[in-house]
């Protein structure tokens, strides 16, 4: 059962960031009017440095009940509910809670540290 959260947590956390890439794109940038144009490039860059860590924990989270050390696994849940909780956080900070995102993440970090 444990490892089947853990996989879960991945599976959401891969998803969550798909979602954010996604409409980042078609609801920010598409609509945002930033100048200079290389400040516009390096926002959307960041933005997608989340995305790729989220979809770099996820498939971590995914992986770590095949490891056969429990150290290993341990660590990748810790870390990647580290990373999954700080945007959870963040979110639910600027968006006051208004926005679904914290608390997609939020299942994401307790999936993850319920299957450790």
């Amino acid at each position: 059962m444990s490892d089947f959260l853990v996989e879960a947590a991945g599976v959401l956390g891969i998803a969550a960031a798909l979602v954010h890439g996604y409409l980042g794109e078609t609801r920010l940038f598409a609509v945002a009017r930033i100048e200079p144009r290389r400040a516009r490039l390096l926002l959307r860059l960041v933005w997608h440095c989340g995305v790729i860590a989220w979809i770099a924990m996820g498939a971590l989270l995914i992986f770590a009940p095949t490891l056969h050390s429990g150290q290993a696994r341990i660590a990748i849940i810790a870390a990647s509910a580290a990373v999954y909780a700080a945007g959870a956080v963040g979110n639910a900070w600027a968006s006051r809670g208004r926005h679904f995102g914290w608390a997609w993440l939020s299942v994401v970090v307790v999936l993850a540290l319920a299957g450790m």
